[in-house]
């Protein structure tokens, strides 16, 4: 069977799994869609292409009834560079709207002109036309989806003129805003979003990681969703996240002062939950092992950890360095409380504080924190490294030049720059082996078994964490042990 027919077999069954891994050029209408889109062509009148990029570099316009921008993206979009790679997964987590070419390439080590030459050559489209049409994407799908006034949307996608925008928006989609518009009724309740995800989806698996280290009184869990206080350039709001299985998608609540925080917020979410991994393509790995298959069967569609704010995330995995998931969560409690700024929001009669800053650590009296003046030392040594940018917290930089940097900090071991690469980073072959669940679960498995997972460690580590996490408890409190114990 040719490769397209097996595209065109795959678009019949309308299998979420597929969604974003390829997409259908239609020849008769000229609009590409994703292969869950409900139309049926004939198979004479389509082909195929491996991302959107491509279908659009050939003249089709993008479906408005399945809306293909807002796919999962997938390896597909991968270029012939690396440095094409790295600069589109930047540009699709980019949380500003604002684009400068110079500071862009400037990212990648080179200038704004080479990376517009092989952007042409490989895409047919420059970074910043790219950016642009990330802003129209993220108007088309509030327009669709909620019911913001058209003239918020604007801002919220980041033009500053109405008429601009109207222009723009009528040459990418052939229609205006106000023709596409489904949501007639205003909505009070704040604005909701779908986020789509390839299944199998293990939602459970990461609301439990994410409710046992929750972050001091920023998020709480009820009913199945995740909620959280949000505080972005200065304005504050709130975000609730829950799964919707039966649509492959999560739905996000969004209620904040300013629509200008909507386009980061989505970007959390969909790091926060890894929503742009590949099931299939990374069991067809961990697969290849008959034990680590076996646990991938009882918890299918594993996703990698990672957290609300890359700062967050390194504070807490150092004040969880030897002690129990509990303990490590009352200090970030406890940090918070010592040297974070009032939000001035009050939740169930208590005032709620921001997580603090670099700088407002290294300007806080940490006496009273109960941990050791070692570990006190290591947050004002870190704080002072990420203050003055000697470390970065960039998830797109080099994994190995961020462990040498983070390394370098006294109290930093190779625990915890692991750690901290995995879930910053969200380095899919990290494994951080020296963890006390990972070592134990390395007893079962062999450690040339896990060579041959390359290059998706990570996501060993988190099946593992998922898997072993329960039994080490238990096994623990038999002994009655006190001995230190890892994250997650």
């Amino acid at each position: 069977m040719k490769k397209d027919d097996i595209f065109f077999e795959a678009m019949k069954t309308r299998d979420s799994r597929f969604d974003g891994k390829f997409f259908v050029g239609v020849k008769t209408t000229g609009i590409y869609c994703r292969p869950i889109c409900p139309a049926k062509p004939k198979r004479e009148n389509v082909e195929f292409f491996a991302n959107r990029l491509h279908a659009e570099k050939a003249g089709y316009r993008p479906c408005l009834r399945c809306r293909p921008e807002s796919a999962p993206m997938s390896a597909a979009w991968i270029g012939k560079s690396a440095v094409v790679n790295r600069a589109l997964k930047v540009l699709n987590s980019h949380e500003a709207l604002s684009f400068n070419e110079d500071e862009f390439a400037e990212k990648f080590g080179v200038s704004a002109r080479h990376l517009r030459r092989l952007f042409m050559d490989e895409i047919g489209k420059t970074p910043k036309q790219l950016s642009f049409e990330n802003r129209l994407n993220l108007a088309r799908k509030l327009i669709v989806e909620t019911a913001l006034p058209i003239n918020e949307i604007v801002f919220a996608s980041g033009f500053d003129s109405t008429r601009r925008f109207n222009d723009a928006f009528k040459e990418r989609f052939k229609k205006a805003p106000r023709e596409i518009r489904r949501n007639k009724v205003a909505n009070h309740e704040g604005i909701k979003v779908l986020i789509p995800y390839r299944p199998p989806f293990d939602f459970t698996g990461l609301m439990r990681v994410y409710e046992s280290h929750r972050v001091g009184d920023l998020e709480w869990f009820h009913d199945g969703k995740m909620h959280r206080h949000v505080s972005i350039n200065g304005k504050h709001g709130t975000v609730a996240i829950s799964d919707l299985p039966e649509k492959s998608s999560l739905l996000v609540e969004i209620n904040v002062p300013d629509t200008t925080m909507i386009h980061p917020i989505i970007t959390r979410v969909r790091n926060l939950f890894d929503l742009d991994s590949d099931p299939l393509l990374i069991a067809n790995v961990l697969e290849s092992d008959k034990s680590i298959a076996k646990l991938l069967k009882e918890y299918p569609g594993i996703r990698l950890l990672s957290g609300w704010d890359p700062f967050e995330i390194s504070i807490s995995a150092i004040l969880g360095q030897l002690v129990s998931v509990e303990f490590g969560r009352q200090l970030v409690h406890d940090l918070i409380d010592i040297a974070g700024q009032d939000s001035g929001i009050i939740r169930d009669g208590k005032a709620i504080k921001l997580f603090p800053t670099p700088e407002q650590i290294l300007k806080a009296d940490l006496t009273k924190l109960k941990t050791t003046g070692n570990r006190k030392q290591t947050l004002v040594n870190f704080s002072k490294a990420v203050a003055t940018g000697q470390v970065s917290l960039e998830p797109t930089q080099d994994v190995e030049e961020f462990m040498k940097n983070i390394l370098s900090i006294k109290g930093i071991g190779p625990w915890t720059a692991q750690y901290i690469a995995l879930k910053v980073l969200r380095s899919t072959d990290t494994f951080p082996a020296s963890d006390l669940i990972l070592a134990r679960a390395l007893e079962k498995h062999s450690p040339k078994v896990l060579e041959s997972m390359r290059p998706w460690r990570g996501y060993v580590a988190a099946l593992f964490w998922r898997a072993y996490t329960v039994s080490l408890k238990k096994k623990n409190m038999r002994k009655k042990n006190g001995s230190r114990s890892k994250k997650v």
